[in-house]
């Protein structure tokens, strides 16, 4: 029960993001609102990097948070871009589904904490859509 409320909830958020992602317009992916800050495309790049390393955590890895993001050079395109987030988030919801025990208590606070920074992430993209007449 759990793991279904999980992968529901994990599946909501992940269609949240990835929609924004392929409504924002592909010439305005670079902008940042002020100095600083992420651009559109590096929150993207970021939220699709943490995914995969829950991914791996998950699968009992032991992954290297040190990028903070997916590499700009391999990720440039708007494209290449949502393709890495829908995948990121397709993937993590495959293995709640298939692999997660109900009652895993260490993975449930692992997926809730991370359903939390999609969430956080979400809404600072929805402010770049406002910024952007959107």
């Amino acid at each position: 029960m759990t793991r279904d409320m999980l992968a529901t909830r994990w599946a909501e958020i992940g269609s949240k993001v990835v929609a924004l992602a392929e409504e924002f317009p592909e010439q305005r992916f670079d902008m940042r609102p002020v100095d600083g800050t992420r651009t559109f495309a590096d929150q993207l790049r970021h939220v699709a990097f943490w995914n995969q390393y829950l991914r791996g955590t998950l699968r009992g890895q032991s992954p290297d948070g040190s990028p903070n993001a997916l590499p700009r050079e391999a990720y440039a395109s708007k494209a290449k871009v949502v393709q890495a987030v829908r995948e990121s988030f397709d993937q993590v919801r495959s293995d709640i589904e298939s692999n997660m025990a109900d009652g895993d208590q260490a993975t449930v606070d692992t997926i809730v904490s991370y359903i939390g920074h999609n969430a956080e992430h979400y809404g600072q993209l929805a402010i770049y859509f406002r910024l952007n007449g959107m």
